[in-house]
Order: C-alpha cells, then sequence, then structure tokens
C-alpha cells in the first residue's frame, strides 16, 4: 500500500496510545516513515516491535510501558514523551478493549474498567496533550463504527465511543482558539490479528462484507494514511469531525 508523505509531519512529536501492536503498531510505523519523533505507550513487552522499528527507520521509536486506565502513569508516560521530543504535537488515542458481553452479564467492576481504558484515558490524554500544545496541534480520538450501526454485543464499547465522538466534538469547539484540533476517525472491521483469532469467524465475515460497499477487508494498514491526513497540514480547518474509514457500511450527509 502507497503511503502519502506529508512533509509537515517532519519531526514533528507524535505521542500513540496502544502503538505497539495491532493497528497501534501499523500507525508508529507510519509516523515514523514520516520522520516524526514517535512515543508510544502500552502493556505488553514491545521490545522487539521497536527493534523491528529501528532496524527498518534507523532510529527507535519511544517505547513508554503502562496502562492506559492507571491516569497518573498515562499522565507520567506523555511528559516523558516531551521530555524525550519536545511538546507533543500530535495525540493519537488508539488504545481501546472491545470484549465482547451483554447487558444482564455488566458489572458495576466491568462497567468501569471498560470505561476507564475506553473513554476516560482519552478524555485525560487530551487534556494533558492539550496542556502542552502551546503552538496548536492535532489530536486524532479512535472511534468505531459499531455505534453508528447500534452493534449489539458490546454496549459498554459503542456506549464508549459515542462518547468519544461527542468528546472530540466539544473539546475541538473549546481549544480551537489554541489552533489544537480535535477529530475522531471511526474505523469499521479492520481485521487485526486479535479481531482474526477471537471473533472473525466466516459467517461474521460475510455478513459484514454484504453491508460493506467496497468488497475488501479492511487491515491495520488502510488506518495509516487517513491518521497521518487528519495530523497533518492537509487538514488544518478541519476539526470537530468523525471521519468514518469503513469501506463504506455507514454513510453520512
Amino acid at each position: 500500500m502507497t503511503q502519502t508523505i506529508f512533509e509537515d509531519l517532519k519531526g514533528k512529536s507524535v505521542y500513540i496510545t496502544g502503538g505497539g501492536s495491532g493497528i497501534g503498531a501499523s500507525l508508529t510505523d507510519g509516523f515514523m516513515a514520516q520522520g516524526a519523533k514517535v512515543a508510544f505507550i502500552g502493556r505488553s513487552d514491545a521490545s522487539q516491535f521497536v527493534a523491528d522499528m529501528k532496524e527498518k527507520h534507523g532510529v527507535a521509536p519511544l517505547f513508554l510501558q503502562g496502562d492506559i486506565s492507571d491516569i497518573e502513569a498515562l499522565r507520567t508516560s506523555m511528559q516523558s514523551a516531551r521530555d524525550a521530543h519536545g511538546a507533543i504535537d500530535v495525540l493519537v488515542n488508539n488504545a481501546a478493549n472491545d470484549q465482547r458481553h451483554s447487558l444482564d452479564e455488566v458489572t458495576e467492576e466491568f462497567w468501569d474498567w471498560m470505561q476507564s481504558i475506553n473513554l476516560k484515558a482519552y478524555f485525560f490524554a487530551c487534556q494533558e496533550a492539550a496542556r502542552q500544545m502551546q503552538n496548536g496541534g492535532s489530536i486524532i480520538n479512535f472511534s468505531s463504527i459499531s455505534y453508528i450501526m447500534g452493534n449489539a454485543g458490546y454496549p459498554i464499547y459503542t456506549t464508549a465511543n459515542a462518547g468519544i465522538t461527542g468528546m472530540s466534538r466539544s473539546l475541538a469547539r473549546e481549544l480551537g482558539p489554541k489552533n489544537i484540533r480535535v477529530n475522531a476517525l471511526a474505523p469499521g472491521w479492520v481485521l487485526t490479528q486479535k479481531q482474526m483469532d477471537m471473533w472473525a469467524d466466516p459467517d461474521a465475515l460475510a455478513a459484514h462484507m454484504e453491508r460493506q460497499c467496497l468488497k475488501e477487508h479492511l487491515g491495520p494498514a488502510d488506518m495509516v494514511n487517513p491518521t497521518l491526513f487528519l495530523a497533518s497540514d492537509a487538514s488544518r480547518m478541519m476539526t470537530g469531525q468523525c471521519m468514518a474509514v469503513d469501506g463504506g457500511v455507514v454513510v453520512s450527509g
């Protein structure tokens, strides 16, 4: 897949949540190919991925191991990224957990845990990024078309993603005077290894493809160029929007 070059991203300080696996790993790779200085947080050891990136790009991303649901650890990691690369210019809130669940089985503890990953961490990452972005910047919050479709099977997750879009619109209004743009990106069903291992059975894949205009499944690499676009000056007058990248499952306008 051809990657578009956005010259203004060269040298930018980029922070990605969950940047060592799945979609996040493709984003880290994509921003590094632009010459950006990338830091990312993740729970699992990403030393091999970091080594692979250094071999590919000649420089390693900054891996900050931690759990985004620990807000103090998240904030500290973002400050460490600032110390290493300068104030954050681009925040990509990507990490999420789409564990399946039914209404009846949800406990208060499970609700709190899911929202701590899928919404709370997004808010406080935006807060820290905005404090650092004294000369403007771009915040990209990964949402999902799942809430637009009204999917069943993970109501806490869809609730969080609806919240992410609403939060992005409100923060765009609040932060616009500081030249900070805030947009949501809503992927379709991106077939990461996790999705293939846990949810993507043949019947489910066929049913989803029936709803999709473009008859090709999405992979993590399909999220890279849209994210780079939202991060770059190419989208300089775009804020408060939710951009679906889903092969044409949902439509608006």
